[in-house]
């Protein structure tokens, strides 16, 4: 297999390259999704298609595992924090604050400061899994794998406004053809569900050492998410 046939055989497994798709340039986006494959079926992953990759990848069946729990650890600890409120005033909630200790970030105390990244993070790390170690929520659209499609607490980027480099992150819970529900903290001061136009969602990542999760349906609606909310 030369390299556009391997990127081929990746984004046929739900792999997300990037708009340059199968353009034949083993670049990092391809590296990281091979080793995310070779996680998946067992082998070393050292991003090389060897043999064993090679032969892995031209089954005719999907021979990686492929994770099926209901949902994601990372989302189970997000849920459980739902409806968590930013201080009032000058006060700050120790919860809130606790989101960038968990984060790495012990020194922020102000949970004034936008903290939808920390949440992410924190979430991650509680989980056992390695964020993306950025209060910037957009450093999640180069962690991971990148899937072609939204996937039941993927962690999800989006743009902000007008701003190059602003944005915001969360977790899916669900999703339409206008819409990404997202369930993430920072959104109206508060960890929530709230619904974003699918247009300006950039990027849908997974742990690079989770197997990818199993296709499946993403409820259309959520009860109670608001549209709108302030992501600052």
């Amino acid at each position: 297999m030369d390299v556009a046939e391997i990127q081929r055989a990746l984004i046929a497994r739900g792999y997300d390259l990037g708009a340059s798709g199968a353009d034949g340039d083993a670049g990092p986006r391809t590296i990281a999704a091979v080793m995310a494959f070779q996680r998946s079926a067992g082998l070393v992953a050292d991003g090389i298609a060897g043999p064993l990759t090679v032969k892995a990848l031209q089954g005719a069946d999907v021979s990686e595992r492929r994770s099926e729990p209901e949902q994601p650890a990372w989302l189970t600890l997000a849920s459980q924090d739902l409806g968590i409120v930013e201080g009032i005033g000058k006060a700050n909630n120790p919860k809130v604050v606790a989101y960038f200790k968990d984060a790495g970030f012990a020194g922020v105390k102000d949970d004034a400061t936008a903290w939808c990244a920390a949440f992410a993070n924190a979430m991650l790390e509680r989980a056992g899994r390695r964020g993306s170690r950025s209060l910037a929520a957009r450093s999640f659209e180069g962690w991971g794998v990148g899937l072609k499609d939204p996937a039941l607490g993927c962690i999800a980027t989006k743009k902000r406004g007008n701003s190059s480099w602003q944005g915001h992150v969360g977790f899916v819970v669900g999703a339409n053809k206008d819409q990404i529900f997202l369930l993430g903290g920072n959104q109206g001061d508060k960890v929530s569900v709230a619904a974003f136009k699918r247009s300006e969602f950039t990027a849908f990542r997974w742990p690079s050492d989770v197997p990818l999760p199993v296709a499946s349906k993403l409820p259309t609606s959520i009860a109670g998410a608001r549209s709108g909310v302030s992501e600052a």
